[in-house]
């Protein structure tokens, strides 16, 4: 087998080749190496805080970006509760792509808006709408703690570039000049270069 440049150690069968299919099929379409210890300060991103533990397998930067990009491999910990009542721990494991932006958004959360989302706007006006891009309002739901900031970041390039992600899952949130995206489904090659795309075409525009 290859080299393989992220951490193998407990993983099983089903999580080493989802990590190994991905890695390679990135590989084949970008030019990524590995990062060598980099803190990202993924604990500032509320999206990750709802675990107990992240951990990074793997990080690469996206070499043919315009400026540096990443992809990492993560591990997430959590504790359930079990059917008698007690805790189990579990572990996830995920692609997010990493990117860091030109202008400060403050803090800003974009999904994909869904009934119950539209439902609360009518009666708690607290989403951010483009009017000028019903398009985008009407497909994704945006919250930021500084309007001020975050809208003129969130410009027809970005809104774009947010609208031609090929998938319907994911999360992209921003801290003031970092922006990660993500989805907490089972990783495929298809859905991390995607991402991959999503944060070169930001390196380029934003």
């Amino acid at each position: 087998m290859d080299f393989v440049p992220f951490d193998t150690v407990g993983l099983s069968a089903t999580d080493f080749d989802n990590f190994y299919q991905t890695y390679k099929a990135l590989d084949a379409k970008f030019d990524i190496q590995p990062t060598g210890d980099i803190d990202f300060h993924l604990e500032d991103f509320e999206t990750l805080r709802a675990y107990h533990d992240v951990n990074l397998r793997g990080s690469f930067v996206i070499k043919n970006a315009k400026t540096d990009c990443y992809i990492l491999f993560i591990e997430l910990g959590y504790v359930a509760q079990s059917g008698r009542g007690g805790n189990t721990y579990h572990k996830e494991y995920q692609v997010w792509a990493l990117s860091y932006l030109k202008h400060n958004f403050g803090r800003v959360l974009i999904r994909p808006e869904t009934l119950a989302d539209k439902i609360i706007e009518l009666v708690h006006p607290i989403e951010i709408d483009f009017k000028e891009d019903k398009a985008f309002s009407d497909t994704f739901y945006v919250l930021a703690n500084d309007a001020d900031k975050a809208i003129p970041g969130i410009d027809r390039n970005f809104r774009n570039a947010v609208m031609d992600v090929r998938h319907d899952h994911f999360i992209i949130e921003i801290f003031d000049h970092t922006l990660i995206i993500g989805d907490k489904k089972v990783i495929t090659p298809e859905r991390s270069i995607h991402l991959s795309e999503f944060v070169s075409r930001l390196c380029v525009q934003c």
